[in-house]
C-alpha cells in the first residue's frame, strides 16, 4: 500500500503505513466487523457487567439458545470473549480490559452530540 505524500509535510515517506503491521490491521478489522453487529455489541454489554451463561445471555436479549450461542461463537473467535466450564454450564465473560475500554469508548463516542462546523467567513474583497 502506498501512502501519498503530505504536501507542506517533512515526514519520511510511508511512515504512515509502519506503525502498524499488516497483521494487526487485518485482527483490529475482524475485531470491529465481530462487534459491528448491534446484537453481538449488546452480549459485550452484558458480559461487562460480569460473566454469564448462554442462559442468562439469552434471557436477558430475549433471543433462543441457539442464536446466542452461534453470537458467543463468533466473539470468541476473535477473542473478545473466553469462557469457563464450571461443572456441566459455561460461563462467558470478556476476553480483557481492552474489550471493555474498546466498546465503551465507542459508546461514548456514538453518544456525543456531533459537533456542527463553524459557519467560514469569507474575506471582503473590499478594501
Amino acid at each position: 500500500m502506498k501512502v501519498p505524500e503530505c504536501a507542506g509535510h517533512d515526514h519520511p515517506k510511508g511512515r504512515r503505513a509502519r506503525l502498524v503491521s499488516e497483521e494487526a490491521l487485518d485482527r483490529a478489522a475482524r475485531l470491529f466487523r465481530a462487534l459491528g453487529e448491534e446484537s453481538r455489541l449488546r452480549i459485550v454489554v452484558a458480559l461487562s457487567q460480569g460473566e454469564a451463561c448462554v442462559t442468562e445471555l439469552a434471557g436477558a436479549s430475549e433471543e433462543s439458545l441457539s442464536t446466542v450461542s452461534q453470537r458467543l461463537r463468533v466473539l470468541r473467535a476473535e477473542n473478545i470473549v473466553v469462557r469457563r466450564r464450571a461443572g456441566k454450564h459455561i460461563n462467558y465473560a470478556l476476553a480483557d480490559a481492552h474489550v471493555t475500554e474498546l466498546v465503551f469508548n465507542a459508546l461514548a463516542h456514538a453518544s456525543e452530540v456531533p459537533a456542527r462546523p463553524k459557519a467560514v467567513k469569507k474575506k471582503s474583497t473590499k478594501e
